[in-house]
């Protein structure tokens, strides 16, 4: 063989030993985790103790702010209503009046809509956070207990497929609530 020959020979035995060894190489240090989980926070949201006393709180919170816009919406058109009604017995000056009453309940209206859309939204985001801040240390003792070197969010994290054998969203909901215990059981059956 010649010199060259056997250069390019030698190169590719090199080069074969080097990708033998880097296959055989462990891509973790020795000893860490490499599994993987998942979590559907919707559901451990929909399905834990905790959240569902959220939901109520908040889904109470809309009602009442939607039950208080409804009443607004229903006085604006009886006012409406009367005006239409008596627009030719009233006089300038009376009807002028109403039609200022009217512009200034529909201006109320949209302002009370607007402050209630932004109290909700920050008492959901509110909500979440504290939920987020109860719900991490049962997420990390489980992702220690189980070696896992990742959990996901299941549907917020680009995933696009996960095994049921990963997903671990109803043993964080079934530690969660017990974690919690009787700290969100309701305010008359504690002692």
């Amino acid at each position: 063989m010649s010199n060259e020959i056997k250069g390019e020979f030698m190169k590719k035995v090199l080069i074969t030993m080097a990708v033998a060894a880097l296959a055989a190489t462990p891509m973790f240090a020795q000893g860490a985790p490499s599994r993987v989980a998942v979590i559907d926070v919707q559901k451990v949201l929909q399905s834990s103790s905790a959240g569902k006393q959220a939901y109520e709180r908040l889904k109470k919170m809309q009602d009442d702010r939607i039950a208080k816009a409804k009443k607004m919406d229903d006085d604006i058109n009886a006012l409406d209503a009367d005006i239409n009604s008596k627009k030719l017995s009233l006089s300038e000056d009376k009807l002028t009046e109403m039609q200022k009453q009217l512009s200034d309940k529909k201006i109320a209206m949209q302002r009370y809509a607007q402050d209630a859309d932004r109290e909700v939204s920050e008492a959901r985001d509110k909500a979440l956070l504290e939920l987020e801040n109860k719900i991490k240390p049962v997420i990390d003792q489980m992702g220690k207990e189980m070696g896992l070197a990742a959990i996901f969010n299941k549907f917020e994290s680009g995933l696009v497929y996960a095994s049921d054998a990963i997903d671990i969203t109803d043993t964080v909901v079934t530690r969660f609530n017990t974690a919690l215990g009787n700290e969100n059981a309701p305010a008359a059956s504690k002692k």
